[in-house]
């Protein structure tokens, strides 16, 4: 099942990331990068988009003592999450077409 999620500036960042690369997972520390969100506003959206069925998530398999580092948890958008969130953007991209339309239009 796929939720329209409310497209805030940062849920766009986030989407935007994923949808550069639809195949390719992504992690964490590489969206923050990416987006230049904090880990504190992207985790909790990262959850929301996997409860809303925009994003599947699962943890590498990797043994932590010979890789030297924690296992990484990684995110990639579903199909269904891609159109979602390419037809949020658009959505978006409309809104704001029609609000420079009618400021074009105030200051004339």
């Amino acid at each position: 099942m796929v939720t329209n999620l409310r497209m805030t500036t940062a849920l766009l960042k986030v989407v935007s990331a994923f949808l550069a690369d639809t195949e390719t997972d992504r992690y964490g520390l590489d969206l923050m990068h990416d987006t230049g969100l904090a880990s504190g506003t992207l985790y909790p959206m990262l959850v929301r988009l996997e409860r809303a069925g925009w994003v599947r998530a699962e943890w590498e398999r990797i043994d932590p003592v010979a890789e030297g580092r924690p296992a990484r948890r990684y995110y990639r958008l579903t199909p269904e999450g891609v159109a979602a969130a390419r037809h949020e953007i658009a959505v978006l991209r409309q809104q704001l077409a029609r609000a420079d339309a009618v400021g074009k239009a105030v200051k004339a």
